[in-house]
């Protein structure tokens, strides 16, 4: 999803409001996901070779394999997992929380065909990285005519 910049509709001239960029999907990949449901957000980057799909993810905070979930099915990647918070202030009064912990969930749609068995993941610097080579199967097949 494009990043838009917040138009406060009540400071919008006539002249404007022709400038503006279009209304948003309605029903993005995540519509449902953060924030409405108050999980942290994931942002992901997808993007393909000719041979494979790779989605990076940024999940900082991830200590072992245990804490994040991976699954690849019907063309999604489905993200889940928890990020502990290890250094949490016990004295004194917290003036602001942005840092990424708790549970999380993305659905990440994929822009092709893959094949599932094949995702491979890995982790370095809070980016997760998962690598799907494309499915070989052809979806369909042309058919040869013979004129007589």
């Amino acid at each position: 999803m494009a990043l838009v910049p917040y138009y406060d509709p009540f400071q919008i001239t006539r002249r404007e409001l022709g400038s503006l960029p279009p209304f948003p999907r309605l029903f993005d990949d995540d519509w449902f996901e953060s924030p409405f449901n108050n999980l942290p957000r994931v942002r992901a980057d997808v993007h393909e070779t000719p041979t494979e799909v790779i989605v990076s993810a940024e999940i900082p905070g991830l200590e072992s394999k245990e804490d994040v979930n991976i699954i690849v099915h019907d063309n999604y990647l489905h993200l889940s997992g928890k990020v502990e918070r290890t250094d949490e202030q016990k004295n004194g009064n917290v003036h602001r929380t942005e840092r990424l912990y708790g549970q999380f969930v993305r659905n990440i749609p994929l822009p092709t065909n893959v094949d599932e068995s094949s995702a491979k993941a890995s982790y370095r610097n809070g980016v997760l990285e998962v690598r799907i080579e494309k499915a070989t199967k052809q979806i369909g097949q042309q058919v040869d005519v013979d004129f007589h």
